[in-house]
């Protein structure tokens, strides 16, 4: 049953529709592809609906700037209804799909089109926070257009000078009818961001939410400065070797071997002013340690907590522990190890790591296979699927470049040999859950029963089981709670 009421109320959890502001190449769609990247990897269902994309969908062939002239009324019809059809696609998304939050990515730079898009949230029940990106430095519009633009399907059969003429003429077509947000005036009732310069200044106009304080927090964090950052697991760990998971075993004598092959690798890359973090386990400091260079240690960064499974083998806890090994292969991202962490509890406890890399240059992070996953699930868009399968073998430097709208990934093995600890999905878990599978880690999946339970997933099911139940007042103890931005409508096949 739906629980949101059109121009009711607006809950704390209501559904947000972000809304880009500025004029073509200030990197709008930088930010909303970026922002998007992040708020997914926080579990926050949200998605991009770039109206340029739809304008290219219903106007097949780009002639010229002519266009975008605002005394060219059929093209201005055509543009209005493709801002409608998104907008009807945004609705869509965050009432019947599970979205959380809609990026409407477009310039949007009147008063009038901004304020068809608060009636249409008003509307329906959704919160609307606006990103306005203001600059006006020349040589950063023509470096934008020069690396995205020119590459755009509007002038794939162009030659690069007519096509920066033709955008030049495109910006003007908007600059004529821009009207800036105005939060000390007529925009005062607004939430906003105005990000003005790439960063070098911010304007925050009355945040209404948690996730909007996040969404500022994380905006305010980003630069596009050109670095390189390198993602490498330490070096092969004794309990490698062994097959054991977790604990804080020192490295092997090939694990020497790499730490020794890495600090040639960095030296190879002469890079300016280069960070080393580390976690503060043994084998990750060790591989730093051969590096001589100072490296700092984050807590942040240890390896996910196997709890009761910790220096364990795979074959181990099968034996010792059957069903929470199947459990964990049923679903590997919300999985939560009895007394220890599920990826869902990694992807929080690295949340500050991701916002100081953000922040930082040329950084080289020395850590552990699943921190590896979480870290690199954010940098090439990975899902929650996705994520606890990534391959991150042993004595391989992944070399992260941000490029326009993602990040380049480059894989280097530095010929050190190391044992395979990749372990491949279950065939048996690609079928699909057990149907008395616990979806999430809400709570720990320890249990104190000798038996455990399953998970009531549902008020319906929980009727039905207490209703059979030989003490009906009882209530079961592991019926869930749903957290925010936590979609429990997720799918088993979730890993």
């Amino acid at each position: 049953m739906p629980f949101r009421k059109a121009c009711g109320p607006q809950l704390t959890n209501s559904p947000t529709v972000i809304v880009m502001v500025g004029l073509p190449a200030r990197g709008k769609t930088y930010i909303s592809k970026k922002l998007t990247r992040y708020l997914n990897w926080i579990g926050v269902p949200t998605k991009v609906f770039n109206v340029g994309e739809y304008r290219r969908e219903a106007v097949k062939h780009y002639s010229s700037y002519d266009f975008f002239r605002p005394d060219n009324e059929e093209a201005m019809k055509v543009r209005k209804q493709c801002a409608l059809h998104a907008l009807r696609d945004v609705k869509l998304y965050l009432s019947e799909e599970g979205g959380q939050i809609a990026v409407f990515d477009a310039t949007n730079t009147t008063r009038d089109r901004r304020a068809m898009i608060l009636h249409f949230a008003k509307e329906n029940g959704f919160k609307v926070f606006f990103i306005e990106s203001i600059c006006n430095d020349p040589n950063v519009v023509a470096t934008n257009i020069m690396e995205v633009k020119l590459s755009s399907p509007d002038y794939r059969d162009c030659n690069s000078a007519d096509a920066m003429d033709d955008f030049m003429k495109r910006i003007s077509c908007y600059q004529s009818s821009y009207q800036p947000l105005d939060p000390d005036n007529s925009d005062k009732e607004l939430s906003l961001i105005k990000v003005i310069d790439v960063g070098r200044r911010y304007l925050v106009n009355k945040v209404q939410d948690h996730i909007q304080s996040r969404i500022v927090y994380y905006l305010m964090n980003i630069h596009v400065q050109p670095r390189t950052i390198y993602l490498c697991r330490h070096g092969e760990s004794e309990f490698n070797l062994k097959g054991k998971i977790g604990g804080d075993s020192g490295l092997s004598s090939r694990g020497k071997k790499f730490s020794i092959a890495l600090k040639r690798f960095v030296q190879e890359q002469n890079l300016k002013d280069l960070k080393v973090w580390t976690s503060q386990l043994k084998r990750t400091i060790q591989t730093a340690e051969a590096l001589d260079l100072p490296y700092e240690q984050w807590k942040a960064l240890n390896e996910i907590d196997a709890g009761v499974c910790e220096e364990l083998t795979y074959d181990e806890i099968k034996e010792k522990h059957p069903e929470e090994f199947a459990l964990r292969d049923q679903d590997k991202y919300y999985y939560r190890y009895p007394s220890g962490e599920s990826y869902q509890d990694l992807v929080q406890r690295l949340e500050p790591v991701i916002m100081e890399l953000e922040r930082q240059e040329n950084v080289l992070v020395v850590c552990h296979q699943a921190v590896m996953r979480c870290l690199l699930a954010y940098f090439l868009d990975k899902s929650a699927e996705e994520m606890p399968y990534l391959k991150c073998p042993l004595h391989t430097v992944l070399k992260l470049t941000p490029v326009a709208y993602g990040c380049r990934v480059e894989s280097i093995f530095l010929n050190i040999e190391a044992v395979n600890t990749h372990r491949d999905k279950p065939e048996d878990a690609k079928k699909g859950p057990n149907a008395l599978m616990r979806r999430n880690s809400v709570t720990p999946l320890a249990s104190p029963e000798p038996t455990k339970k399953p998970r009531i997933n549902s008020f319906e099911e929980h009727v039905a089981a207490a209703a059979s139940a030989a003490h009906p007042t009882c209530m079961p103890q592991e019926a869930p709670a749903q957290l925010p931005g936590q979609n429990l409508n997720i799918s088993h096949e979730q890993s």
